[in-house]
């Protein structure tokens, strides 16, 4: 499933308030903390069952009101900080919607096997030599 920023943003919300933290006169007057809102049941963007899949894997994701909160307020741009919390909320999204393939049993190459039983073999033999003879 391939999704583009443009196609996320259009179910997103934002909330903007004030930072907290270093940036004197900036952080008094600028607003730039930014709270991305994105209700998955609300979404257009995806179906019952992927709704149903993001809906359990990002469960500890979600607010009071069923909603996936993604905050930030690293940058002093308002426009900055909204760009990294929508590519925050892309990598989530993608994170949570990806399937690792299945591994298929194979049986050991021929190669490895003598490889193998080589170094067995060496092993014995070099334990076989360390062993003390009595009939000298």
């Amino acid at each position: 499933m391939s999704f583009t920023k443009a196609d996320v943003q259009r179910d997103v919300q934002y909330k903007t308030s004030r930072s907290g933290g270093k940036g004197g006169q900036n952080v008094n007057k600028v607003s730039s903390k930014v709270e991305l809102l994105y209700s998955i049941s609300d979404s257009t963007l995806f179906t019952d069952e992927q709704k149903a899949l993001l809906t359990s894997k990002l469960q500890s994701r979600f607010n009071k009101d069923g909603l996936l909160q993604i905050v930030c307020e690293e940058e002093r741009s308002q426009y900055l900080n909204k760009e990294k919390a929508l590519e925050k909320l892309l990598a989530i999204l993608t994170k949570a919607l990806h399937q690792p393939k299945k591994r298929k049993a194979s049986k050991p190459s021929k190669a490895s096997v003598a490889a193998r039983l080589d170094d067995k073999r060496r092993a014995s033999l070099k334990k076989l030599n360390r062993r003390f003879n009595s009939h000298d």
